[in-house]
């Protein structure tokens, strides 16, 4: 039968320090395993927090950037469009310049008789010709009368050699124009159920629809944004 020998205390020390140091190497490799996944996770959340707070700044940046493009978009139509206001006024304004001064001096076409005559026995024929009656009616400022009555037979000689037929104008003395007006006469047909309005206001307050595309191409020059004309 084997003796168990007893440990003296030097082996008992001995085999304790080999336990303790094992011991020691064990918790230590343990820890720096712990140490090493802590480290792994902390770089994983990291560069998740950093990826997500990047992506954040970057929609914000984004979001910021359109509505500053937005806001100047914005800003630069609304200046755009006053400024076009502007133009547009100042345009208009010229416009009625010109068609006021026009007004004023719409009397001056009276002033020499010779001319007066012409326009007259032309602004007669044109109601002849619209009319095509046998006779026609027309209406002029007293002071006009006298000069009227010759442009009426120059106009009633052309339509006859135009035409081919006759069409007598007689002027309506008991509704002349009102005194003080340009100038120009109104030509009535079927017994005064048609009027036509020759008098050189009302042809001016044509020519103010009219003529306006022409002037302000004449003035400002041609549209680039116009497509049609008619």
């Amino acid at each position: 039968m084997s003796q168990v020998h007893a440990l003296s205390d030097d082996q008992v020390g001995q085999e304790l320090r080999k336990m303790t140091a094992f011991i020691k190497q064990e918790a230590y490799e343990k820890a720096r395993e712990i140490e090493i996944k802590a480290n792994e996770e902390f770089s994983i959340e990291k560069s998740k927090l950093v990826r997500q707070e990047t992506d954040a700044i970057d929609a914000a940046y984004a979001k910021k950037f359109k509505q500053a493009t937005m806001s100047q978009q914005i800003t630069r139509s609304t200046v755009a469009n006053k400024s076009r206001l502007k133009v547009l006024g100042a345009r208009q304004a010229l416009l009625d310049d010109i068609f006021e001064a026009a007004a004023k001096r719409l009397g001056d076409g009276a002033k020499d008789k010779k001319k007066y005559k012409a326009v007259l026995k032309n602004l007669v024929l044109e109601g002849m010709y619209a009319l095509s009656e046998k006779e026609v009616a027309v209406r002029a400022q007293k002071a006009d009368y006298d000069v009227l009555k010759d442009a009426i037979s120059d106009a009633e000689a052309e339509y006859k050699k135009e035409v081919g037929k006759e069409s007598k104008a007689k002027i309506d003395e008991e509704n002349p124009l009102p005194e003080g007006s340009a100038g120009g006469v109104m030509i009535l047909g079927f017994n005064g159920k048609i009027e036509i309005n020759n008098t050189f206001e009302q042809r001016l307050e044509l020519l103010q629809t009219s003529a306006l595309p022409a002037m302000r191409k004449t003035l400002f020059g041609a549209n680039p944004n116009r497509k049609f004309f008619d």
